[in-house]
């Protein structure tokens, strides 16, 4: 499961496509891949698209869900002014004015609903290789199996 801030983010696009290009990978050790963005289901199309994803992106008004994992947080007035020059209108982009964003994250977990790996990092433009998944996903599938 990964989470991202929507199809404005050239670093989340680089890291669909990433993460596409290690589906097959993942399938084939037993794992289900999904995307979560706060972004309405018309951008959640369009990132599906524009990256040509094999997978589902849900959409989480609100962030959410994200909250639950705790990475929601509010950009503060600095950033919604830069955003707002850059015209990354997050309001329009997700549906609702709450001008927050997920911390990119990404997590395995088991049918059984243990999280065998979680990778947070508050710097947006970082983000794990795809392949530090894999041990995670045949750790979880081995234990949902046991």
């Amino acid at each position: 499961m990964s989470f991202y801030r929507g199809v404005w983010c050239p670093y989340c696009n680089m890291e669909l496509q990433e993460l596409e290009a290690a589906r097959e990978g993942f399938e084939a050790a037993g794992a289900r891949l999904v995307a979560i963005s706060p972004q309405n289901r018309v951008n959640s199309r369009k990132s599906l698209r524009e990256n040509a994803l094999g997978f589902p992106i849900l959409s989480d008004p609100g962030n959410t869900v994200a909250a639950a994992f705790g990475l929601r947080f509010a950009l503060p007035g600095y950033l919604v002014d830069l955003y707002k020059s850059l015209g990354n209108m997050l309001p329009q982009f997700n549906g609702d004015d709450s001008w927050t964003l997920p911390m990119p994250g990404r997590f395995v977990i088991g049918s059984d609903g243990v999280i065998t790996y979680a990778e947070v990092n508050p710097d947006y433009t970082r983000r794990p290789e795809a392949a530090d998944m894999l041990p995670a996903i045949q750790r979880a599938v081995e234990m949902a199996a046991a």
